[in-house]
């Protein structure tokens, strides 16, 4: 399961499906315009989501 730290307070969080339940699994996007988009997504059904936040930025994956 990947664990999210935010490099400004410290604060952690990890994530799991709630459709099908398996950990969250880091990952990157490329957009059309060349982007690469930090992502969790479930390794089971295919979903994503942008990758968490905090303090306005985007946390890191250990």
């Amino acid at each position: 399961m990947a664990t999210y730290q935010c490099g400004a307070c410290g604060m952690a969080v990890n994530a799991s499906c709630a459709k099908c339940d398996p950990a969250l699994e880091d990952g990157s996007l490329k957009l059309d315009d060349g982007t690469n988009v930090q992502i969790s997504k479930c390794p089971d059904c295919k979903g994503m989501i942008k990758g968490p936040q905090c303090c306005g930025v985007n946390m890191v994956a250990d």
